[in-house]
């Protein structure tokens, strides 16, 4: 019998943490300007954008420590590591998301039949500054976006966040020119719904991620039939597939070998490298055997749905 774990980590580039740090003291400077600005002009749209400017603050501020955690190397408490952060950042991310886009909506409702008045030139004159602050923050995280889902969840805020502010400076704009007050509350319901769908998403992924579900860009499936194109495999039972992390995917799997393989070591190694040129698999616990274990139920069974770390 073989038993082989692999750990190679190479899951991309360690995450930007100084342009993460960047755009988190840009946007909270930002985010008190529009409080202030919010409370002055009395307009909702802009303090929505100003609760939304404050997930973007909570977003970066979590997505900045969990990069640095996740460098953490492994210890004797967390043999995996600290991978797991990124992703429980990103659902709080997520979380908080759809708290301020309920709460957009609920007031929005609110102030639809009882528009206050608003004052229109502070409104649009923050509402130009969040916006040329969302643009900056955008740029610092565009290119790390598809990284990680921490990343990913940050980039999101930003994004609907500069949306928000063009929203507000339109609408700005057209009560200014034609007095229609329940304008504010039209684009403070218009930032919370496209918020909303994008939320969810994000917190589905990372979900995903949390429960040990197999990566989307891989179909068990075909890791079991290439696996079995293998030569010297006879049949494979108990594979699992799942994500440590956005950058690291781990497998473990049983195999049992035909009577002509002999060198047991190089069947491992082989194994392993065509699990890592073909699926961009680097972590991966393969166990060799002569005969099915007692835990192969069917000669190709796997469990696509349900993966175990291996211990």
């Amino acid at each position: 019998m073989g038993h082989d774990h692999a750990h190679h980590h190479h899951g991309g580039a360690d995450p930007p943490t100084g342009r993460l740090a960047i755009a988190l003291a840009l946007t909270c400077t930002v985010l008190l300007i529009e409080l202030v600005g919010a409370w002055v002009s009395g307009s909702l749209a802009l303090l929505s954008d100003a609760a939304h400017m404050f997930t973007d603050a909570a977003a970066l501020a979590i997505s900045l420590s969990a990069a640095r955690l996740a460098r953490r190397p492994a210890d004797a408490r967390r043999s995996f590591g600290y991978h797991r952060f990124e992703v429980l950042a990103a659902a709080l991310n997520a979380v908080l998301l759809l708290l301020a886009a309920g709460y957009i909506l609920v007031e929005s409702v609110r102030r639809a039949f009882e528009p206050p008045e608003v004052a229109t030139a502070v409104m649009g004159g923050v509402a130009v500054l969040g916006l040329l602050t969302n643009l900056a923050a955008m740029a610092l995280l565009h290119g790390d976006k598809d990284t990680s889902l921490n990343l990913r969840g940050a980039y999101l805020e930003v994004w609907s966040d500069m949306l928000g502010s063009l929203g507000v400076i339109v609408a700005a704009m057209v009560i200014h020119f034609t007095g229609w007050q329940w304008v504010d509350a039209l684009v403070a319901a218009a930032i919370g719904l496209w918020v909303l769908p994008r939320s969810w998403q994000l917190l589905r992924a990372s979900t995903h991620v949390l429960l040990e579900g197999t990566p989307e860009h891989i179909e068990p499936e075909a890791v079991e039939q290439d696996l079995l194109a293998a030569s010297g495999v006879g049949s494979v039972h108990d594979l699992h597939v799942w994500s440590l992390g956005t950058r690291t995917i781990s497998l473990s799997v049983h195999v049992v070998v035909t009577e002509g393989v002999a060198d047991m070591d190089a069947m491992l190694e082989s194994l392993r490298s065509r699990l890592a040129s073909h699926f961009g698999i680097h972590h991966s616990t393969v166990q060799l055997e002569r005969v099915p274990c007692h835990q192969a139920r069917t000669p190709h069974s796997f469990e696509p749905g349900h993966a175990h770390p291996p211990h």
